[in-house]
């Protein structure tokens, strides 16, 4: 046991190069091993597993308390004594003193643990609020297996997994297997704000602690000032509980709202300059990084940036797969991991500004999803589908060129595939259809993947309209149960924890999220232009002109570069005998999408990039 467990958490030496340990109760048949990225307390003190002062409980612990000093006062209030100054000696301090749902329910933090009850000999697994920390569970061959990553899992013997046809057609349509689905049949992900509990001869029950269906979303009653006073104070708190660290620290620069926030309440709160890190690439459309720098400037930090040529990004590509354990198809994964990397070559943590978007409502298509649903439910349907039939006719790459009749701060980027995109959305006969539409890599997976019928999951809830009826709340709501924990978190996880970089998420601090779920439309949405409250906040220590202009994204030029460098990669991929080897996709779609790709008639990169980092994932498990 002791060699099985050593063996499973070397394979995550990448999230905890400093320090490795293992726990073993031979007749319970439980054994932790857990490696250490060295954060708080780095002396022996804060080694893990660890057990508590009673010795009843033990645990293996990934992620950060913020509030574990105020829990520590009070619980020293209660006659608990403390050995070192570590937050993982707190959570057990805590958990023997209020119970595990108690102790959760006051925990301020990202964290994935397990906690094993000696005394009811009872596993407990949990994961955070917002699911900003991975947790896998399996059973396989008779043994229950955990871990932050499903790679742990190759390491024991008893590991037999087979691919679960219906994840690969949600990842069709999303580009990530959602929640609770994995890869693998065997394996599950545990929701964010989900407690498992094992006990002996039965099935894991698996209850919510805390529930983003169940926050408060009655509007709050604050004037303009008051609410922009309101969410500053809760910000800076945030920031300043996330900046506590024995290492070095510092953030990641974009020079959007929601980076320039974050680096604009720590520099507030610092002594000295906050480091900050941007990349710049020189293709048209996608450098942020001059946007970057001047915020930077303006602010004082110690600012970094690096620009990357597109043999450096394209050096990231055959690595991915192995980083994302699992078919991961966010193309923005490669700048996101280049900027970690440029990190870690001067702090061990930072701040980033993930999670703006879904609280405040600052994504693209919340907009484009009302206003579109405003205009096209007042035209016929037989007018609609000539509409889209004569839009979809012209070329992406020729609506790109007129675009430019736009003026370019108010022209979206990837004009021509956004105007393809709204044609294909005309014939949709509800909002949910619109955003599902919005958010689908492949529209029609089950037509796609040979043997695979996809889950239905929340995006298919009829009844969501009755409990968030405003649309553009509604795809706010959605956006925070789906595309954040499983894209958006899982790509700043594992590119961060490749280069072992803890990185840190104030706006998904779970009182940020519940204040901004009370927030009325008119504070999210002012004159077309989203996050409003957050923009006023931002207001207060930067010039609105630096970071008023249209929203970018992080991305990188993979339409071009399949076009290109990576176009004899891709062709190998997509051939139909690659596809017929691992004989899980239909190739006529997927020869037709390369083939409109590679002429320029659709801009057809999203999708296709589903398929070639599937068919790359499913290449690397051959050889494992």
């Amino acid at each position: 046991m002791e060699t099985v467990v050593r063996a499973m958490a070397d394979r995550l030496r990448h999230r905890g190069p400093d320090d490795a340990g293992t726990w073993i109760d031979e007749a319970a048949g439980i054994a932790f091993g857990h490696r250490r990225l060295s954060i708080v307390d780095l002396s022996p003190a804060g080694h893990q597993p660890m057990a508590s002062a009673s010795g009843r409980y033990v645990i293996c612990f990934n992620g950060e308390i913020y509030n574990f000093l105020d829990l520590r006062g009070e619980l020293e209030a209660k006659g608990q004594r403390f050995r070192g100054h570590s937050d993982t000696e707190v959570m057990l301090a805590a958990v023997e003193t209020w119970g595990v749902l108690a102790a959760l329910q006051r925990l301020i933090g990202m964290f994935a643990f397990a906690l094993w009850d000696r005394r009811e000999r009872v596993l407990m697994l949990a994961r955070d609020h917002l699911g900003i920390k991975p947790l896998y569970w399996a059973v396989s061959d008779g043994s229950f297996l955990f871990a932050s990553e499903l790679k742990a899992f190759r390491a024991h013997p008893r590991w037999r997994p087979t691919i679960d046809r219906d994840a690969v057609a949600a990842y069709m349509r999303f580009g990530y297997v959602p929640v609770p689905h994995s890869i693998w049949r065997e394996a599950r992900k545990l929701a964010p704000g989900a407690l498992l509990t094992l006990r002996p001869g039965a099935e894991p029950e698996i209850v919510p602690y805390w529930s983003f269906a169940e926050v408060d979303a009655s509007p709050i009653e604050m004037n303009d000032e008051e609410a922009t006073e309101a969410l500053d104070a809760l910000l800076r708190d945030a920031v300043r509980r996330q900046m506590v660290a024995d290492v070095p620290l510092g953030a990641f620069l974009s020079g959007g709202i929601d980076s320039s926030t974050v680096v604009a309440l720590m520099q507030a709160q610092s002594d000295r300059a906050v480091k900050t890190f941007a990349i710049g690439f020189n293709e048209a459309g996608y450098d942020e990084a001059p946007h970057a720098k001047a915020v930077a400037r303006h602010l004082g930090a110690d600012h970094t940036e690096l620009y990357v040529t597109s043999d450096q990004a394209l050096g990231v590509v055959p690595h991915l797969t192995e980083w994302y354990d699992e078919p991961f198809a966010d193309s923005s994964q490669i700048p996101t991991y280049l900027v970690s990397k440029l990190a870690r070559q001067h702090v061990t943590v930072t701040l980033s500004g993930d999670g703006g978007d879904e609280n405040f409502g600052g994504y693209n298509r919340y907009f484009y999803g009302v206003q579109f649903w405003n205009k096209i439910r007042r035209v016929p349907p037989p007018v609609r589908s000539l509409i889209r039939h004569a839009v979809t006719a012209v070329p992406t790459g020729v609506w790109d060129v007129a675009g430019h009749v736009i003026p370019a701060r108010r022209r979206p980027a990837l004009f021509g595939d956004k105007v393809h995109k709204a044609a294909r959305s005309l014939t949709l006969s509800r909002p949910e259809e619109i955003y599902r539409r919005l958010v689908s890599q492949w529209q029609e997976p089950n037509e796609l993947v040979i043997g695979g019928t996809e889950p239905r999951g929340l995006l298919w809830d009829e009844s969501l309209k009755d409990r968030v009826p405003d649309f553009f709340s509604r795809m706010q709501y959605l956006d925070t149960l789906t595309y954040l924990p499983d894209d958006i978190l899982t790509k700043v996880d594992r590119a961060s924890m490749a280069v072992s970089l803890e990185s840190r998420v104030p706006f998904l601090d779970h009182r940020v999220v519940e204040f901004a779920r009370r927030l009325p439309h008119r504070m999210k949405e002012r004159g077309g232009k989203g996050k409003w409250l957050l923009r006023e906040v931002l207001g207060r220590y930067v010039p609105r002109g630096l970071i008023e202009r249209p929203k970018m994204g992080f991305g990188v030029p993979i339409d071009h570069w399949l076009r290109g460098p990576l176009a004899d990669w891709a062709d190998a991929l997509l051939s139909p005998a690659a596809l017929a080897r691992h004989g899980l996709l239909r190739p006529e779609p997927v020869q037709a999408a390369w083939a409109a790709h590679r002429s320029g008639a659709q801009n057809m990169q999203y999708p296709l990039w589903t398929v070639l980092m599937l068919q790359d994932w499913l290449n690397r498990e051959a050889k494992a």
